[in-house]
């Protein structure tokens, strides 16, 4: 299978970068799979059902969330009837939503998709790798899921590479999200699963983690707040992942993508 993994979806500027570039990526690389994080795709904070939809209508076949899940309070009633928004598994029971989903990917092959949220520097949450577990042990790679992929939102990279190193050889890919800000150490496990401790944002990287920079340096340098933070405006680049796997699901390459905006362009090799 050819999967993308799409980092954080920040705002407008993020949304048109992903609609330009993703539907072109689907047929040039043929990617069987397609998932991104939602979660600051409205405003900068949450989603709305409308962003949803077009993000599915853009080719992405699965949505994760993280911390900001709920900024937009509709989130809470209309990912009951979006089965392919998939909120952090280790939220509190009764929380509404799925923290997994089972997708069929473009060949129509069955993907499972997992979203947990890490609790170093990050909410009290209940416990990410007992969550996980949980799940694969239920779905196991292979014989329950054709792939998985684990879109683990935290800030530490230790906790990150841990979630990695907890799932090598049991999940396709294992990707960090949150801080927005890609990292250099996309690899594949010794045991078979691809990671990275942070796929970086698709957003303008003239910014402050794709926040417009002028009200985070005042927050900074002069611990005054004068208005709300707002996305940075500028053309963005979109940041993600690309992994092709063996047919037992493994993980056989993984690549950095960066496409657009202002960061040095990459694209996957094996796919050109």
């Amino acid at each position: 299978m050819r999967i993308l993994f799409v980092g954080d979806v920040v705002g407008r500027s993020g949304r048109s970068v992903l609609y330009e570039r993703v539907p072109k990526l689907i047929r040039e690389w043929k990617l069987d799979l397609v998932v991104a994080n939602g979660e600051n795709s409205a405003g900068g904070f949450g989603i709305s059902e409308a962003i949803y939809r077009e993000l599915i209508d853009a080719g992405v076949d699965a949505v994760t969330l993280g911390n900001h899940a709920w900024d937009q309070k509709e989130a809470l009633v209309f990912i009951e009837r979006a089965p392919r928004l998939i909120r952090p598994i280790n939220f509190p029971p009764g929380t509404p939503g799925r923290g997994s989903a089972m997708v069929e990917a473009k060949n129509g092959a069955r993907a499972l998709v997992i979203n947990a949220m890490g609790r170093i520097f990050m909410d009290p949450l209940d416990d990410p790798f007992a969550a996980i577990e949980r799940e694969l042990a239920a779905c196991p790679l292979g014989s329950g899921a054709d792939a998985i992929v684990v879109d683990f939102h935290g800030e530490a990279t230790s906790e990150k590479q841990a979630m990695g190193l907890f799932c090598d050889g049991r999940a396709s890919l294992v990707v960090g999200t949150h801080t927005h800000v890609p990292t250099a150490d996309h690899r594949v496990l010794p045991g078979g699963t691809a990671f990275v401790s942070d796929v970086g944002m698709c957003g303008d990287f003239d910014s402050v983690i794709g926040m417009a920079k002028e009200e985070p340096l005042q927050r900074f340098v002069r611990k005054i707040s004068s208005a709300r933070f707002e996305p940075a405006s500028g053309p963005a680049t979109l940041c993600a992942i690309a992994v092709e796997t063996e047919p037992n699901g493994l993980a056989a390459r993984v690549a950095a993508v960066r496409l657009g905006g202002s960061l040095e362009q990459a694209r996957p090799a094996f796919w050109q």
